[in-house]
């Protein structure tokens, strides 16, 4: 294994140099720093991680609770772009990541004790029940910690401006010319409670009075629960003319039912996502596009930022966001 004192006869200098250097000490000239770093890359060199952790006292090593009850993982699409963002992001800043879970050695554990264990400098919380009183003894531990889409006090938290998001697709199928607009929206999140405002805000801005049984409850992620809510739906005598999925997944559950009822999106009824995700491109489906790189890397710079600098650090909200992508969903009335 290559250590310092290689570096050091590689360049020249003395073994305090290159510790200097590699450690980003200020007392080092730009093109030393430079020399040393180049060479310690050519080299292979890596520092050691424990010798690191006893000098800052850190491990750079950062949490990440991750909980899909869907069952989905990693293969969520919204969420995986997230944490792809924010693992790219940490690792720039010389971080590894570690996924938290309440199971370590086939014995059962509660996460703080997981992250207590594994030894994190902090975590980033995304896609969980945060009622459950695991994740609230996580929330109430001392360890630096951001949340996604959720706000806890006196913690930091990175959200996607779902108000607003749900505001600027209702306006844009208003528009449209669209008139009886329907909602099936997710479970009762805090993501969902927010979209919820977004769109009666948006109604009512419009003068729009929009009955009860155009807005139903769907289920994340979920194509089948989709399904049997747009079913039921286009029973009512009244249907509407476009309808806003919960998320541009589980509108493939939607789209099956209005291909069996013999439906022709947007010739006979309109449709909108929400996610931005591929799949929307591929099928020209009108959404709001989630600004998912920059919610992961925003979490990632501002846990690292608590970690390094605790007492600068602002304990804050950032709303972050995105964008509304126009397909051809839509038809103008």
């Amino acid at each position: 294994m290559v250590s310092m004192k290689d570096i050091a006869q590689r360049c020249g200098v003395s073994v305090a140099t290159v510790s200097k250097a590699l450690n980003g000490q200020p007392d080092i000239g730009e093109e030393t720093r430079n020399r040393i770093a180049a060479v310690a890359r050519e080299m292979g060199y890596m520092t050691n991680s424990a010798a690191r952790a006893l000098k800052t006292n850190r491990t750079y090593n950062l949490g990440v609770l991750f909980v899909d009850e869907r069952r989905s993982g990693l293969t969520h699409e919204y969420f995986s772009a997230v944490l792809e963002s924010f693992k790219v992001e940490a690792e720039a800043h010389g971080y590894d990541i570690t996924f938290i879970n309440h199971n370590v050695g086939g014995k059962p554990t509660s996460y703080l004790q997981h992250c207590l264990y594994r030894g994190v400098d902090g975590v980033v919380i995304a896609c969980v029940d945060f009622n459950d009183s695991r994740v609230r003894e996580l929330v109430d531990s001392g360890i630096p910690l951001v949340t996604i889409d959720h706000i806890f006090n006196n913690r930091l938290a990175v959200v996607s401006d779902n108000v607003s998001g749900v505001e600027e697709l209702v306006r844009y199928v208003y528009g449209k010319g669209h008139r009886k607009i329907a909602f099936l929206h997710g479970e009762r999140t805090t993501v969902t409670q927010n979209r919820l405002t977004g769109f009666y805000r948006a109604c009512e801005e419009m003068g729009l009075d929009i009955p009860e049984e155009y807005v139903r409850e769907c289920v994340y992620h979920d194509p089948d629960r989709c399904a049997q809510e747009t079913r039921e739906l286009l029973a009512l005598p009244e249907r509407p003319s476009c309808i806003l999925f919960p998320d541009d997944y589980s509108y493939i559950g939607g789209m099956n039912v209005l291909s069996e009822m013999g439906l022709r999106v947007p010739e006979d009824i309109s449709v909108v996502g929400y996610d931005g995700i591929h799949l929307a491109k591929v099928l020209r489906l009108t959404t709001y596009s989630q600004n998912t790189l920059a919610l992961g890397k925003i979490a990632a710079e501002r846990l690292i930022s608590l970690i390094e600098h605790p007492k600068t650090t602002l304990i804050d909200r950032i709303m972050v966001p995105g964008s509304l992508m126009e397909g051809t969903s839509v038809k103008e009335i």
